[in-house]
């Protein structure tokens, strides 16, 4: 029988049409239950986080940096300002091409390869859509052809900023020190949020020591920007809280005064109020321009003051140890005193030298080179520090023993760091037994004790503390931790007061006696400061050797390099009968102490009558 073959089968057309119908309708159901899902996602159950995103698109939350605080001296004379400046800063997220950026922007304004190297170092340590500065202080033209051509420099911005400003530059460098750009040290060291939009830090000195009360607290505003981050206008501000002003005990007339008589010379001059602990001058020559530092100093300012044999980034004044000399000698007499080992009217033999007993060596008081003898046969108290008769404390210092002098001078605040408030304060050197075999590992020897009973051998001080312990000679015994600080935003704070020493009013009086004589005594080592004074002053000179001088050699200061000859020491406080200023001095290879004693003149005439009616006769 033949077959039939249905060529065309409707039935199943009709179902797989069907089917395939139904799975479309699913498949759109389906993508429009996912768009339906989406969009009630984003208008509904999402709305606020991504109205808050979109709203971030033009709304932007921008730091508003403090104005730092400003520092004046005790008169109201203002020693570090904030100055307005313009500087040329790059948004790098906002540039599309930062090289061609660069290159156009050094056809407008002059910029150097290294600020280019400067921006490139800070563009590592930014944050975010932060500016980062490339060019500092442009001028009113430069901002002018900038603006020209801001159209064509998306990212690039021109901000008004304050700059500290030192209007005394190096009078103060080392008291103040100064501000600096952050580095990338201080990057991660410092609080994000405290110091956002601050481009500066305190570096060094009163800048850094009192950095949280001058940064003062970041503010914030939100504002309207467009495509490009132009600012449209500001929504809502937080004002930034500014830094505290701050009052020093700095006198600029005795800081002036100090600084003009060191004149070329390698010192420091330490001024304190013996009554309110307050520093009154902090000087060190040769000083710097603390603006250099501000935004930078340059490669080869930075050399200049590294490389120079005269060290002008070291202040002298704290971190200075020389061995005191002489000016050792009245604290060495309270000792005696008050350990009952002499008396103001006990006498010692004086040939021009002492010898240990069973010792042959002498050890040579400094009057025997001038008059092959010593001062007089019997030398008391008043005229060992009046003359400054080695001799006297040479046999003072083997009776008192190296310990119990420690014991004795450090409540002075000799041999550990004083507290002042500042930076880098170095302690000094007490020497004892015990320090000995600590930092050397070695015994004392007696003729070590002899050596340091004038201040030398292994004692060093600071300028800062001889001052401190002149000033306890002054105030007798009313001791203060030094403060450069007198006030916050007009508050006056007092300096912390130590435990005073106790001493007889006699014993006070028979130094006070002796330092008097330095100066207004015939024979004192002072006695050209007597000339044309209006008050009385207490005084000790002091000579510090650098170089050791063998046995039998004798010191021609002519014949030894200027490196190599001795320092000159002083130390003074006015008006002895009730004073109100204490001063030491030291000039490096200054030959001796009449290289520093004029300068304890002028420094004081200046804070009793506002100028120095002293004439030096050399």
């Amino acid at each position: 029988m033949p077959r039939y073959i249905a060529l065309k089968d409707p039935h199943r057309e009709s179902r797989i049409y069907s089917a395939r119908t139904v799975t479309a309708i699913l498949i759109v159901l389906a993508l429009l239950g996912v768009i339906l899902t989406r969009y009630h996602g984003l208008q509904i159950t999402e709305y606020e986080t991504y109205r808050t995103q979109s709203e971030s698109n033009r709304v932007k939350l921008q730091p508003l940096p403090p104005k730092r605080g400003l520092i004046y001296d005790r008169n109201g004379v203002l020693l570090a300002d904030n100055s307005p400046s313009f500087a040329l800063s790059v948004i790098k997220e906002r540039v599309p091409d930062l090289e061609a950026t660069l290159t156009d922007l050094r056809q407008l304004v002059p910029i150097t390869d290294g600020e280019i190297e400067k921006f490139r170092e800070r563009l590592q340590r930014r944050r975010p859509y932060e500016p980062v500065p490339l060019r500092f202080r442009l001028d009113e033209d430069e901002r002018a052809r900038l603006a020209v051509d801001r159209y064509r420099l998306p990212g690039v911005v021109v901000e008004a900023q304050l700059l500290r400003h030192y209007p005394h530059g190096e009078l103060f460098s080392h008291a103040l020190g100064y501000v600096g750009r952050i580095n990338e040290r201080e990057t991660f060291e410092l609080d994000e949020t405290d110091y956002r939009g601050t481009f500066h830090v305190g570096k060094v000195g009163v800048e850094k020591f009192y950095e949280d009360m001058l940064h003062g607290d970041v503010g914030y505003q939100n504002v309207e920007t467009n495509a490009h981050g132009r600012v449209l206008r500001v929504l809502e501000r937080y004002s930034p809280k500014p830094g505290a002003d701050l009052t020093l005990h700095l006198d600029i007339n005795v800081q002036r005064a100090a600084y003009e008589a060191l004149g070329d010379r390698r010192g420091a001059v330490v001024a304190i109020d013996p009554v309110s602990g307050g520093v009154l001058a902090l000087v060190s020559t040769p000083g710097f321009d603390t603006n250099l530092f501000v935004n930078g100093i340059s490669t080869n300012d930075y050399s200049d003051l590294r490389d120079s044999p005269d060290v002008p980034l070291f202040n002298r004044a704290v971190q200075g140890q020389y061995p005191p000399g002489s000016t050792i000698k009245p604290v060495m007499g309270m000792a005696g005193l008050e350990s009952g080992l002499v008396t103001p009217e006990s006498t010692v033999p004086d040939p021009g030298y002492y010898r240990l007993p069973g010792d042959s060596h002498r050890y040579r008081d400094w009057i025997l080179r001038i008059r092959g003898t010593g001062h007089a046969p019997e030398v008391d108290l008043n005229m060992a520090i009046a003359e400054s008769c080695d001799t006297y404390f040479y046999d003072l210092g083997r009776r008192l023993t190296i310990d119990r002098m420690a014991e004795y001078l450090a409540p002075y605040g000799l041999g550990d760091r004083t507290g002042i408030d500042t930076t880098n304060e170095r302690r000094g050197v007490l020497p004892s037994t015990q320090w000995k075999r600590d930092a050397l590992n070695q015994p004392w020897y007696p003729g070590e004790t002899i050596s340091a009973s004038i201040g030398q051998g292994y004692m060093l001080t600071t300028p800062l503390q001889l001052a401190v312990a002149t000033s306890v000679l002054a105030s007798k015994g009313k001791r203060h931790v030094p403060r450069l600080l007198m006030a916050v935003d007009g508050e006056v704070l007092a300096a912390p007061e130590l435990e005073p020493m106790r001493a007889k009013p006699e014993n006070w009086e028979a130094v006070y006696a002796g330092m008097h004589a330095v100066v207004h005594s015939k024979r004192g080592t002072a006695k050209a400061l007597a000339k044309g004074i209006r008050y009385q002053m207490a005084g000790k000179t002091g000579t510090a050797q650098v170089i050791g001088i063998a046995q039998n050699a004798v010191y021609k200061e002519d014949e030894v390099d200027e490196r190599h000859r001795h320092h000159g020491l002083f130390i003074a406080f006015a008006p002895a009968e009730s004073p109100t200023i204490a001063v030491a001095i030291i000039v490096e290879n200054g030959g001796g102490s009449s290289a520093a004693s004029p300068i304890a003149r002028h420094v004081i005439d200046t804070w009793l009558f506002g100028r120095s009616e002293f004439e030096d006769p050399a």
